[in-house]
């Protein structure tokens, strides 16, 4: 006797059923990477920081450079911002709980980009105080430009400050080499006369020469001879004084255009590599979800 057939009441589906799981971002997974993304920037700052302080010898003897410690300082912001960036986007990933791994990839770059600006807003305001030096490597691509500005000004503040005013030097030069029964008056008199000569219009500069020459003859007691001479020498030596000064702010400002440029280069592919090591992380994070739910 054969066994009777039973009919399920559950009809069989002609397709195969497909789970869908939809696209869309999980913040609490993004959160979440940021915080490791965060982290991990920190303890590699901190690490950085500590080599750094290691390596550096108070004595000068062996003690690597300032340009030495630049570089060093910007490879390892370049390296510690791509392993923080592929942490939080691999963990971001995870936890999203989603099989694509363009949508594990999604998820990474989020996470960088909202690290990336956290760590921006905290470096640009007084929130960054509290960080401290342990962010030092992107506050200085951050800040590079300032700060760079700031020394470029400080370098340049001599010069400058000698543009302003060149002939300062020349009238404590003057002053001091004057006497008579009225030393006040004819070195105010010499003083004036050769000012003139060397800021007025060069249309008139003879003239004024002449002016001077008179002047100072008469304050040094002097030949006329001598005296032009001397108001000529002044004369060059102003003139050398505002070259150099010109010069040296030049020479100044090329150098601060060079090194925020340079900053502002490193800063741009440090982030670019960053972006995609988050999202390498993120696709990354995903592939073994898929691999498994092929193997079931």
């Amino acid at each position: 006797m054969s066994d009777p057939a039973y009919t399920s009441p559950v009809a069989t589906p002609s397709e195969p059923l497909v789970v869908t799981v939809p696209n869309k971002l999980s913040w609490a997974a993004i959160f979440a990477g940021v915080a490791l993304a965060l982290a991990v920037q920190l303890l590699l700052n901190l690490l950085g920081v500590g080599i750094g302080a290691a390596a550096f010898d108070v004595g000068g003897g062996d003690s690597p450079g300032p340009g030495t410690f630049s570089i060093a300082s910007g490879i390892w912001f370049a390296l510690s911002g791509i392993v923080s960036a592929f942490a939080g986007g691999y963990l971001a990933s995870r936890l999203s709980g989603r099989l694509g791994t363009t949508t594990g990839a999604y998820h990474g770059l989020t996470s960088w980009a909202v690290t990336t600006l956290i760590v921006v807003y905290l470096l640009t305001t007084s929130a960054g105080a509290l960080l401290g030096g342990a962010l030092s490597g992107l506050s200085s691509v951050v800040g590079g430009t300032g700060r760079t500005v700031a020394t470029a000004a400080t370098t340049a503040a001599p010069a400058l400050a000698t543009a302003d005013d060149p002939f300062a030097d020349i009238e404590r030069q003057i002053r001091e080499t004057i006497g008579g029964d009225d030393p006040a008056a004819m070195r105010d008199a010499a003083v004036a006369s050769i000012r003139a000569l060397v800021t007025g219009d060069e249309a008139q500069a003879e003239e004024a020469r002449n002016r001077a020459a008179d002047a100072l003859a008469r304050a040094e007691n002097i030949p006329p001879d001598q005296a032009r001479a001397r108001v000529e020498e002044y004369e060059q030596t102003y003139r050398t004084a505002v070259e150099d000064a010109r010069r040296v702010a030049a020479d100044a400002a090329d150098t601060a255009a060079t090194v925020v440029s340079s900053g502002a280069f490193l800063g741009f592919f440090s982030l670019l590599l960053g972006a995609a090591a988050a999202w390498l992380g993120g696709w990354y994070g995903t592939r073994r979800l898929d691999a498994l739910s092929d193997v079931s």
